[in-house]
């Protein structure tokens, strides 16, 4: 197969996965589909300039094509695969409960914080979910641990016996530094949320995966922003 047709055939594939990510039910130039769909899609919105590129070239490709036969811009292989690449994404983007899906180490309140702290030593883990029961209580972090010891250092407090997640709960500045999110939502509107919590002043220390992200679900994973990092 040609590269020109292989490029087409990825090229039109997307054009449908954009249809059905904005519902179009009429037809719409694929320029005002990208527009559209970058707004509910954060793939589309990576790849924008990509597509938009993409559609430049199918557009010399099929209204200067010389005969069936002969293309007067046939596609570099390298640019074929690319929007091969980018068409598999858009298709089939990878969810946060098949990448992220884990046992998740977590804590009653009244556990004291040594078992946090043998934790941090042996898996460098820096995040705790805190429940009290069932019920979800808080996030713990390094940071509200540092700020406990910070206070007793400051007050020259004497430490008689460690301190339980619960009272290391009221050090966390920020209280809600978390958001339970959904196992289908995808790897990239997970970045989004990230990315969004930073420019709205509000970020968070890690997302809690559960069924549908309700908090009273079980928890079976959890992201930091180190975790999305590695992540292409």
């Amino acid at each position: 197969m040609k590269n020109s047709d292989r490029f087409l055939l990825a090229f039109n594939r997307i054009t449908f996965t954009l249809r059905k990510i904005v519902k179009a039910r009429e037809h719409l130039p694929f320029y005002r589909l990208i527009e559209l769909a970058k707004k509910k899609s954060p793939l589309v919105k990576k790849y924008e300039d990509d597509l938009r590129t993409f559609a430049d070239l199918r557009n010399v490709i099929v209204h200067h094509r010389v005969s069936e036969e002969f293309v007067i811009a046939e596609p570099h292989i390298q640019v074929v695969e690319r929007i091969e690449y980018i068409d598999q994404l858009l298709d089939r983007p990878s969810i946060v409960g098949q990448v992220f899906r884990k046992k998740v180490v977590t804590f009653q309140t009244t556990d004291s914080l040594k078992e946090a702290l043998d934790i941090v030593q042996q898996r460098k883990y820096t995040q705790f979910p805190i429940y009290e029961g069932k019920e979800f209580q808080g996030l713990v972090t390094t940071v509200g641990i540092t700020n406990w010891l910070a206070d007793v250092a400051n007050h020259k407090i004497l430490v008689y016996e460690m301190p339980t997640m619960k009272d290391i709960l009221h050090y966390e500045k920020k209280r809600v530094n978390y958001k339970f999110i959904s196992r289908y939502l995808t790897v990239y509107h997970a970045k989004e949320l990230f990315k969004e919590g930073v420019e709205r002043g509000k970020r968070y220390d890690a997302l809690l995966i559960t069924e549908h992200g309700k908090p009273h679900q079980k928890l079976i994973g959890i992201i930091t922003p180190l975790d999305l990092m590695k992540v292409p």
